[in-house]
């Protein structure tokens, strides 16, 4: 499994399940969702090289090879921290997930990231936007044959 998540200082994470994490793919998710007047900050990943040159606001990285985890306000810090809440409900909560359904646990990890106290929502707006985002949306259970799973009403 291939994760590419972008995370905004004191604001958003974007996370996208990538089929590979060569220099097209990272250049193409990067370009996609990150705004290029940002300052990029990466590891030191060469295909991060050449997309860096891309952000007006410039592009740091720091060498985890060489255990330089911070240089000034350079750092990967809060991606890192995004990844370990994410790895840890992943392991703790869900402890497996199919490949086919990533896009969903990103999905969801995503929402509780961008609507977290620190960056200003509550409970009530939180609450007000996950229902928001259930509108139009209907969830079936189908059996392994393709059938309709019966009704429990109607059982």
């Amino acid at each position: 499994m291939k994760i590419v998540t972008l995370v905004e200082r004191g604001g958003k994470a974007r996370s996208i399940k990538a089929d590979d994490l060569r220099a097209d793919t990272l250049r193409r998710i990067v370009m996609e969702n990150a705004d290029r007047k940002s300052r990029l900050m990466t590891d030191e990943r060469p295909a991060y090289r050449h997309i860096g040159d891309r952000f007006s606001g410039g592009h740091e990285t720091v060498n985890h090879g060489e255990e330089e985890w911070a240089r000034g306000d350079a750092h990967v810090n809060t991606a890192e921290g995004f990844f370990a809440v994410f790895k840890r409900g992943m392991r703790g909560i869900y402890q497996h997930c199919n490949d086919r359904h990533l896009h969903r646990y990103l999905a969801e990890f995503d929402f509780r990231y961008n609507t977290r106290t620190a960056i200003g929502v509550n409970d009530v707006e939180r609450t007000e936007q996950a229902i928001r985002g259930i509108i139009g949306k209907r969830l079936t259970y189908r059996t392994t044959r393709g059938q309709a799973a019966p009704d429990p009403e109607t059982a």
